[in-house]
């Protein structure tokens, strides 16, 4: 099996993969997640109250905000002021697709529960830390509030991408600038897909090779799994 450059990494091993709770004082839920050198701080907020199109309907909402902070890559981005962008709008649509899969909302009642997810530091996976670690939040959020038969399941979120054939699990910046297929893998702990984001950036992929591919996210969201549910039972 290949070893990957400078990491040291086999192509189907993922990043150093530590999750911490309770980071944060206030927030009903909150992880710090630190994938590599990618590191994102995740916090659930309850409120209990849903948005006006969900009054008297008995269930609850979860939604998500994203934020990368300025100094979390090589070069300080301005922060979203007036207008969020269109990758960030992305994101957090994502985010919370993502953690709506794993809560019954109906047992959640008439609560609404707000993610933030802020990235310190990047690289590469800003997304799929931000989904793995928020899982975290929100369920220690929903046990805090009293609500933990919400709870239906774990999701988390892993890149996946093919360089010169080989299938690489988990990309970090520069492997994810340099890939001929970069792809994201929302998967629940049960195994079943909220989400396949794919692209053939530099060369197109073969179905045996987009098996390939799906075969090296499973394999690695069943290893997070474990990691999330020490981190909850912890939390």
């Amino acid at each position: 099996m290949t070893v990957r450059e400078p990491s040291g990494r086999t192509t189907s091993q993922i990043r150093p993969l530590i999750i911490e709770t309770g980071v944060t004082r206030y927030a009903e839920g909150s992880a710090l997640i630190k994938a590599g050198h990618t590191h994102v701080l995740c916090t659930a907020s309850v409120e209990n109250s849903v948005p006006q199109w969900l009054v008297g309907k008995g269930q609850g909402w979860i939604t998500a905000e994203y934020a990368m902070l300025p100094r979390a890559t090589h070069t300080r981005s301005k922060r979203d002021r007036e207008k969020v962008s269109g990758r960030t709008q992305e994101i957090q649509r994502l985010i919370g697709r993502a953690l709506r899969s794993m809560v019954d909302l109906k047992a959640l009642g008439e609560r609404s529960i707000m993610i933030d997810c802020d990235v310190i530091q990047a690289d590469g996976g800003t997304r799929t830390a931000s989904i793995t670690g928020a899982c975290v939040a929100l369920a220690i959020a929903l046990k805090k509030a009293g609500v933990p038969k919400a709870i239906l399941d774990t999701v988390a979120a892993i890149s996946v991408g093919m360089k010169n054939g080989e299938v690489l699990v988990d990309l970090d910046y520069n492997e994810d600038s340099s890939c001929d297929v970069d792809m994201n893998f929302v998967v629940t702990g049960k195994g079943n897909f909220v989400e396949v984001q794919g692209t053939a950036e530099r060369q197109a992929f073969t179905l045996e090779q987009l098996n390939q591919m799906t075969m090296g996210a499973t394999a690695a969201v069943e290893h997070i799994k474990k990691i999330q549910l020490a981190a909850i039972e912890r939390g």
